[in-house]
């Protein structure tokens, strides 16, 4: 059976995400509905279900459009550089706005495997694999030694970092502080 084309553009699809990430924010992932997302945007259910198949994939694939850039996209040709390209792509209104999102939905990732699945498969495990690329690349380029301990940990170290500071400093990551962490422990930790 051949795939469905989209009859929704990009524009369209945008609307509808951010339609999704402001219901989100007023009521939460447990009091979200596909009705109440298909009535904001003047939309069908049937559309929404046709389009992203369930809540979970709704919210995690509207999660992902906030991401201004791949990681696996990036290759400046030295690992400083590719993270300082990613910290430069970063935007502080949204990297705040995810915070509070993501910090919405961390009961109910515990309360819905489903919700978990969606996100690990659309959101977590893409962005990574593009770091692990990212990184393979510099060991590749002898930038990191292959045998260094701390690779293995990078994607630790930054979801870390963005888990951290709300709770501790009771603020978002912003570009200052991203860069600083990464010059401060994961450069460090690499041996960079």
């Amino acid at each position: 059976m051949a795939a469905r084309r989209s009859r929704i553009t990009p524009e369209r699809q945008a609307e509808l995400h951010e339609a999704v990430l402001d219901l989100l924010r007023d009521v939460g992932y447990e009091a979200l509905t596909m009705d109440a997302v298909a009535a904001r945007t003047k939309s069908s259910k049937a559309t929404l279900y046709r389009q992203w198949g369930s809540k979970p994939e709704l919210v995690a694939k509207a999660l992902r459009c906030t991401q201004p850039v791949s990681l696996r996209e990036i290759d400046t040709g030295s690992l400083r550089g590719d993270f300082a390209l990613m910290v430069e792509h970063s935007d502080d209104a949204q990297m705040a706005k995810d915070t509070a999102l993501m910090r919405g939905l961390a009961h109910a990732v515990h309360e819905s495997p489903e919700l978990h699945k969606a996100l690990r498969d659309l959101l977590v495990d893409p962005e990574i694999t593009g770091l692990q690329v990212m990184l393979q690349r510099a060991v590749d380029r002898g930038e990191i030694d292959p045998g260094c301990p701390a690779l293995d940990f990078v994607p630790h170290m930054l979801i870390g970092a963005f888990i951290a500071l709300p709770l501790i400093e009771d603020r978002s990551v912003d570009r200052a502080f991203l860069g600083d962490f990464i010059d401060a422990v994961v450069f460090p930790a690499l041996g960079v």
